[in-house]
């Protein structure tokens, strides 16, 4: 584009120069306004802004209160931001009348503003670099937003028929390409699924088809293969205990199955024990379970030399270990383990050793169990490389859009008069 000029914004740079630039102060003013009643409860997301508490199915969003009481009214065309999340983007122009928790800010909109644009606008990167700076704080997850500072940042304004131009240019956009993501997000979603399923079927009813088969006697197992047997986990399993070494560095059962250092995947959002009260260690080659987890799939074959915490079931056994974690995986996957459970806690099963023990598993031979393994091992490699190239695909769309956004919402790029 030509006539540019220094919007004095670093993340920004240059903009049109019929655009202008605003202080926050003068085009969001700071609102409380307390719950009138009977409204929809709203949340905002990293991802996606302003949304219904009702469609957050899925997604890591706060819990509202069971008092809603103080809870405050927002608006349709309302700024609204996560006070200690802001930093990482969790703002957005609402589409809704609603509440949210008193913990969060919202702002009424200037009538100079249109909606999509500033939703753009607001959320891209260019502005969350500035809220990080408004936020002070230590942590690595929360840092508090402190307004004075926030409503000195400044904002790029174009002419308002330029901002309605721009908004519904993108919210067309956006749409389009949501469209596509979710379409590769469903076709992994139905990977994932298959995976499941392999699993499940052939640790149940083995490779063979034609194999003449018998009732097991157990009801999420139903019919599997004559010469199988029905062992009680006690008489296959070892409970290992073993001694920690002085230089064992901390291991995590995972809920996508993996058992790693947990230095190897993260060290941020773990609560570290100041007292190793009843740690063990574990080997390289060993069976865990996750005693608290192991019904979301937290059930695998540690790949490190370590220490854990006694919630880990660390197992021995002269069965296959991959067969057996691959048995306990379909019943997680099958929700078995939440049926059996009776405890009262929400998605959640006690997974100790005396349960494990008393468990019933189908054992094919060891030879047969080794071709199972085999099996499984191999669908899983080939279907997690084509999982893996979508996911690169999703996250080629994503940047694509994050550079649309900003191309478009700063002025590096103007939308065609129709």
């Amino acid at each position: 584009m030509e006539n540019m000029k220094y919007s004095g914004i670093k993340s920004i740079g240059l903009i049109p120069s019929d655009w202008h630039t605003e202080r926050i102060k003068n085009i969001l003013s700071l609102r409380s306004e307390k719950n009138s009643g009977d409204r929809e409860l709203l949340s905002v997301y990293l991802d996606k802004g302003v949304i219904s508490y009702s469609d957050s199915t899925g997604m890591q969003v706060h819990k509202p209160s069971a008092d809603l009481s103080n809870y405050q009214n927002v608006h349709v065309g309302d700024f609204v931001m996560n006070n200690q999340q802001a930093w990482r983007g969790s703002v957005g122009v609402s589409k809704y009348d609603g509440i949210i928790s008193p913990a969060y800010f919202v702002f009424d909109l200037s009538d100079n503003c249109d909606p999509d644009y500033m939703n753009f606008l607001l959320r891209d990167g260019s502005m969350v670099q500035q809220y990080e700076t408004s936020s002070r704080g230590v942590g690595t997850i929360q840092r508090n937003l402190y307004v004075l500072w926030f409503m000195e940042s400044i904002v790029p304004i174009p002419p308002i028929t330029t901002q309605k131009r721009i908004g519904a240019f993108l919210v067309d956009k956006c749409m389009k390409i949501d469209a596509v993501a979710a379409d590769i997000q469903s076709q992994i979603d139905v990977l994932e699924q298959y995976k499941r399923s392999v699993i499940t079927e052939t640790v149940t009813k083995g490779l063979n088809p034609n194999a003449e088969m018998k009732d097991s006697g157990i009801q999420w197992i139903g019919e599997m293969p004559m010469h199988w047997d029905c062992i009680r986990g006690k008489y296959i399993l070892q409970y290992l205990q073993k001694l920690v070494k002085k230089d064992d560095g901390v291991i995590t059962c995972f809920r996508d199955g993996e058992v790693t250092l947990r230095s190897n995947r993260r060290e941020d959002g773990f609560t570290m024990s100041d007292k190793e009260i009843g740690y063990q260690g574990i080997d390289i080659g060993d069976l865990v379970v996750h005693g608290m987890d192991g019904f979301a799939g937290a059930i695998g074959i540690s790949d490190s030399r370590g220490k854990a915490s006694p919630v880990l079931n660390v197992l021995g056994t002269d069965q296959n270990k991959r067969y057996i974690m691959y048995y306990l995986r379909s019943m997680a996957y099958s929700d078995v383990f939440l049926a059996l459970a009776t405890g009262i806690r929400v998605r959640s099963c006690d997974l100790r050793w005396n349960k494990l023990a008393e468990l019933m598993y189908p054992v094919p031979p060891i030879e047969e169990q080794e071709k199972i393994v085999e099996h499984i091992d191999s669908v899983i490699k080939k279907t997690d490389e084509v999982i893996a190239d979508k996911k690169e695909q999703l996250e080629t769309i994503e940047e694509y859009k994050k550079s649309l956004i900003y191309e478009y919402v700063t002025g590096k790029k103007e939308v065609p008069v129709a």
